[in-house]
């Protein structure tokens, strides 16, 4: 049986209704962080991204491994994929993004995050990694669509939060009000009440 979904304007934002339904908490002790290494293209990056990541560049590249360093020496900041979008540059021959750091025990983090936690730097990291697993799509009228996008590496994240009972939006509220403000935020909690009572 199909599912539908409706969409809700929120400002400038058409929103899924899967953000506000469905059940989402990253897994880590699970996936390992193999976000950052699979995929067949880098994480999307804004064209003001680029620059702060250049800027903070020599903060946390020292946690990069040497190929991902190679790689930014050789193409730059960023990458154009077959999209024609701006993403952040892998590895050659893998799908490793270039700013990947390993720890002792071959988990993976975000050496532009890590720093970030440590105090270091300005910039966490992309709001696609931040956002994920919402998607942003900018529409030709100029309206922003967010979207649940489902990759099969983070089936157990769908099924902890579920467990946990915690909503996409619950789960990622630092991101969302940090880059759409806690009214936002509110708008959508309002909106997920209400979606929610009637299920």
């Amino acid at each position: 049986m199909k599912t539908e979904h409706t969409i809700i304007q929120i400002d400038d934002c058409l929103v899924s209704s899967e953000i506000l339904t469905e059940y989402f908490a990253c897994d880590y002790e699970k996936c390992k962080g193999c976000c950052c290494i699979i995929g067949d293209s880098g994480a999307p990056l804004k064209e003001c991204e680029a620059g702060a990541i250049e800027k903070n560049y020599p903060v946390f590249s020292p946690l990069m491994r040497q190929e991902g360093r190679d790689k930014v020496k050789q193409s730059g900041f960023f990458e154009i994929d077959v999209d024609g979008d701006m993403v952040t540059p892998l590895v050659p021959g893998s799908e490793e993004c270039a700013y990947a750091h390993f720890d002792d025990n071959g988990n993976c983090f975000c050496s532009m995050e890590k720093c970030w936690f440590q105090g270091k730097g300005d910039f966490r990291k992309p709001v696609s990694c931040w956002l994920y697993p919402i998607r942003i799509t900018v529409l030709r009228s100029g309206l922003r669509a967010l979207n649940l996008h489902r990759w099969d590496i983070c089936k157990d994240a769908f099924i902890k939060g579920r467990k946990e009972k915690v909503r996409v939006f619950e789960f990622l509220r630092e991101p969302i009000e940090r880059y759409f403000g806690e009214d936002f935020y509110s708008a959508l909690s309002e909106a997920s009440r209400m979606l929610n009572a009637r299920s």
